[in-house]
């Protein structure tokens, strides 16, 4: 097994290691590797829908999947694969959910109070071009930072609204509401610390209807667009381009990630598992 760097700031590949076969040394290595790197890939692999849930696992409890845009449960019996498609059924709807559609940069469940640890997305069906999955690290991105602006930012917090998914569709049952301190959502450190490592991290969710507490609205928005354009420059990200059989994990506590839309006369299947938070973001 290798461990090859994808980018100075996120992202590993592990090679040579076929998942249905993982010893304990080998897992134990996997988990050092995702805490340094905040994101692993796995190409050429040959999941059964038991083989992901398993390996997913092994990193922690799984939370169950939500009900997709199209109104249906997840996987019959798999209540923890959410299937991400632009696929028709029989019946003319959708098997999944977020289209062919960019899915803007963001932190998986973030409007929670105790968001999902890390996200795992395996891919089925890949359309020829597009669809490219964005890795953005945002350990460096701290460390990157300007100093008046890490004393700027010390002991804030984000309000992570939950409004909009990453697709930008409203979630069911949801008022939409222009000023984003009256939209529903849960507030988080925009400097946390990983649980493991200590390492500390911007901390973003995304940044349709976020918040800083304590500010005005014109303050709080000049805050992040400086944030959110220091975290997402180049030398902070990686792009992904999917081949079937890949699988890819972040770490949500560490990274921000996005979709590149594709044609959606393609086909594009994705079963995605995510690992419970064990705890809330912690401040650093």
């Amino acid at each position: 097994m290798e461990v090859r760097k994808l980018n100075p700031a996120v992202g590993a590949e592990i090679v040579d290691l076929d998942i249905n076969n993982i010893t304990e040394a080998e897992f134990g290595c996997l988990v050092e590797a995702w805490d340094s790197h905040g994101g692993l890939l796995f190409r050429d692999q040959r999941l059964s829908n038991d083989a992901l849930v398993d390996f997913a696992a092994r990193f922690g409890e799984l939370e169950a999947a939500p009900v997709m845009e199209n109104g249906r449960t997840p996987v019959p019996g798999y209540p923890e694969i959410y299937v991400v498609s632009n696929v028709l059924g029989t019946d003319g709807k959708p098997i999944g959910s977020l289209g062919a559609g960019e899915a803007v940069w963001h932190t998986d469940m973030s409007y929670l109070e105790t968001p999902p640890d890390a996200s795992m997305l395996y891919a089925l069906e890949v359309p020829p071009t597009g669809g490219d999955t964005w890795l953005a690290g945002m350990s460096a991105a701290y460390e990157g930072l300007p100093d008046q602006l890490k004393v700027e930012i010390r002991g804030k917090r984000i309000k992570h609204d939950g409004t909009f998914n990453s697709g930008g569709f409203k979630r069911a049952g949801v008022e939409v509401r222009e000023d984003p301190r009256e939209s529903i959502g849960a507030y988080h450190p925009i400097v946390c610390a990983h649980p493991r490592t200590g390492q500390p991290a911007l901390y973003l969710g995304r940044r349709r209807l976020a918040y800083v507490e304590g500010l005005e609205l014109a303050a709080s928005e000049a805050l992040l667009d400086q944030l959110w354009a220091h975290a997402t420059k180049p030398e902070y990200v990686f792009s992904h381009s999917w081949r079937v059989g890949d699988l890819l994990m972040w770490d949500n506590r560490a990274t921000l990630h996005r979709r590149d839309p594709f044609d959606a006369d393609a086909r594009r299947i994705m079963h995605r598992t995510q690992i419970k938070g064990a705890t809330a973001p912690l401040a650093a």
